[in-house]
């Protein structure tokens, strides 16, 4: 039987704010303060439960980088940061939210259980016999790691060359691991069998582009739009969207910035990838602009000076032909 969404608790290295009515958080305000708060300044999540999905927030330094939902605690999937944060209302009636350092492994981990498909386990094998759960891990010399849902409590069990190295667990476990993994998979007589996943070694969390670089990366086309249409060109709009279509296919994520349908929703998307694409179209752009009489270096020093840092540090200007001089 599947665990209620709303009853799923995750491991902490430190609680930092319980589990407390959304009423009474207000969740923009919580990020600032972990981002300004140097003790909250950690890694690690919060936890958001609303009526119709769960939320997760992955802070690192105490920033956002990235985030899932899940309608029913058993299918996640990442969505962008600027997204999760808007569906929280500001002064919700119902709901709840923790905030949790954790270890970065632990997060590594809860992420890749959330958004990756886990590995088979044998089909002879009973999970719920510890002695021969751990024997089969060390008998494949498995490295990465275990999940246990237990009646809502979800923990995590780290392996290394088939041996339980660490433990996160939702409740206070010190000790043999390897004899706590055995207890937890033990029968509760009456109760649910727990939940028993494998998974390989995880990736490093991903980190998303920020919402501020989407929106300078917004703020920028809009601005190549007015510089076109100031200069003769006829249609700066559409002549910016013909340069965008072509480029959808192999950059799916420039389908939230055309300017002729703008959207408010960003895309999920790493800085690399994100500007990448962005270089591209104005790359595109700006040499057909040319014809216009825009000048595409002179051009792009204007309308990117105010945020030159910004653009500098996602690696905007390595990805154009020109070198602009500040």
């Amino acid at each position: 039987m599947a665990i209620p969404r709303d009853a799923l608790r995750y491991p902490a290295k430190r609680v930092l704010l319980a589990r407390t009515r959304l009423a009474y958080v207000h969740l923009r305000n919580l990020l600032t303060d972990a981002k300004r708060d140097r003790s909250a300044r950690v890694c690690g999540y919060v936890a958001v439960w609303l009526p119709e999905e769960l939320i997760t927030l992955f802070l690192e330094e105490g920033e956002v980088v990235n985030a899932t939902t899940s309608s029913d605690g058993e299918q996640f999937q990442p969505i962008a940061i600027s997204d999760a944060i808007g569906r929280v209302p500001s002064s919700a009636e119902y709901g709840s939210i923790c905030f949790h350092e954790a270890a970065d492994e632990q997060l590594d981990t809860m992420y890749h259980s959330q958004t990756a498909k886990p590995l088979p386990w044998p089909r002879e094998l009973r999970l719920e016999d510890g002695d021969a759960l751990l024997a089969f891990l060390y008998a494949t010399m498995h490295d990465g790691a275990i999940e246990i849902r237990d009646d809502g409590a979800v923990h995590y069990v780290s392996i290394a060359s088939g041996t339980p190295v660490r433990g996160y667990f939702s409740d206070t476990r010190t000790g043999d691991i390897a004899a706590h993994v055995k207890l937890l998979l033990a029968p509760h007589g009456g109760a649910a069998k727990p939940l028993v996943r494998l998974w390989p070694r995880a990736d490093a969390l991903p980190a998303q582009a920020s919402p501020a670089l989407i929106q300078a990366y917004r703020d920028l086309i809009a601005a190549l739009v007015a510089r076109l249409g100031s200069s003769g060109a006829a249609n700066a709009a559409e002549m910016v969207e013909t340069a965008r279509r072509p480029l959808v296919a192999k950059h799916p994520l420039l389908e939230r910035f055309s300017p002729t349908l703008p959207t408010v929703r960003d895309p999920v998307s790493d800085t690399a990838t994100l500007t990448k694409a962005v270089a591209e179209w104005l790359l595109a752009v700006l040499r057909a602009g040319e014809a216009s009489g825009v000048a595409p270096e002179k051009t792009l020093r204007d309308l990117t000076s105010a945020r030159h840092h910004m653009f500098q540090a996602a690696g905007l200007y390595d990805a154009l032909p020109w070198k602009l001089q500040w």
